[in-house]
């Protein structure tokens, strides 16, 4: 993983922003709409579509893209059941503990789960779950950078920014039980 320059869209949501040009694609999912953004670096945020996102925003910007094609593909295999483990050029930007945190969310394997303990105490920070968990909640590749593979350390679901359900689905999905 590197780092990128994109920032997530403020209140309108629209992807276009100064800097780096941006591409993005609306993907129906079994969890929902998704909003895939990509610029000249690879993937920059997988984004669940909610009510909030501008109109202008939700028409497909450049469907030709590479990136965009493939992170498609690769989504669909996923969520068929046939994709395990994602090849994309991902590019992730944030603190150094933020990027330590989501390389640890990228290498926990499919259908796994560990905790927000275990993911401190992997980055060198065992007394910062919540830390840990906060970072998880602002991972901008969701799904690709598996946060919804992370639960409390009694195994139960907690946290996850497009709810517990779709959490559960994505899980259960990997356990072939979607």
């Amino acid at each position: 993983m590197q780092t990128m320059t994109w920032r997530r869209p403020r209140k309108d949501k629209s992807p276009s922003r100064p800097g780096p040009e941006v591409r993005w694609r609306r993907i129906v999912s079994p969890v929902g709409p998704l909003m895939l953004v990509v610029d000249d670096r690879g993937l920059v945020a997988i984004d669940m579509l909610d009510e909030e996102w501008s109109p202008a925003a939700l028409a497909d910007c450049d469907t030709d893209d590479d990136v965009l094609s493939e992170t498609a593909n690769q989504l669909a295999a996923y969520f068929g059941g046939t994709l395990r483990t994602f090849d994309l050029p991902l590019h992730l930007e944030g603190t150094p503990f933020q990027l330590a945190v989501w390389r640890a969310v990228a290498g926990i394997a499919y259908g796994e789960t560990v905790s927000y303990a275990d993911i401190a105490r992997e980055v060198g920070r065992p007394t910062a779950p919540r830390a840990v968990g906060r970072t998880i909640g602002l991972n901008p590749l969701p799904i690709v950078v598996p946060c919804h593979r992370v639960v409390g350390s009694s195994g139960r679901l907690t946290g996850y920014a497009a709810g517990l359900p779709v959490k559960a689905r994505l899980l259960a999905l990997e356990r072939g039980a979607f």
